[in-house]
């Protein structure tokens, strides 16, 4: 078994610019798991940036808040127990239109690494 408390995790600044918790990762927890989980915040009035993860898909499971999800050529509006998924390769990113941070849970596969997210215009 492995048990963690996201309070107890570090946070850092991903390279979309959320604020970011890797809860579980194969490469940091001995699991050999074929996807990664994460925690992202992004703050009110705040959007991450635009990035393409060429070989991962993504889905995104939303915590709290209220946003806008764009993915390619579309959109769609996010609340609270909503879900999101992101195919490999698409450009995507969200923007926080709610009066709270916009909390949600990333699941992406295989496992995400920093170096297969291409930040786009």
């Amino acid at each position: 078994m492995l048990h963690k408390s996201l309070a107890k995790l570090s946070k850092f600044t991903a390279g979309d610019d959320t604020q970011f918790v890797e809860v579980l990762h194969p490469k940091n927890d001995s699991v050999d798991t074929g996807f990664s989980l994460g925690h992202a915040s992004i703050g009110v009035g705040k959007a991450s940036l635009p990035h393409i993860l060429e070989k991962c898909s993504e889905t995104y499971y939303f915590l709290q808040g209220e946003g806008k999800v764009y993915v390619d050529d579309e959109w769609t509006e996010v609340k609270t127990n909503d879900m999101v998924y992101i195919p490999a390769g698409a450009r995507q990113y969200v923007v926080n239109t709610g009066e709270v941070d916009l909390e949600f849970l990333c699941v992406v596969e295989p496992a995400w690494y920093a170096a297969q997210e291409q930040i786009v215009d």
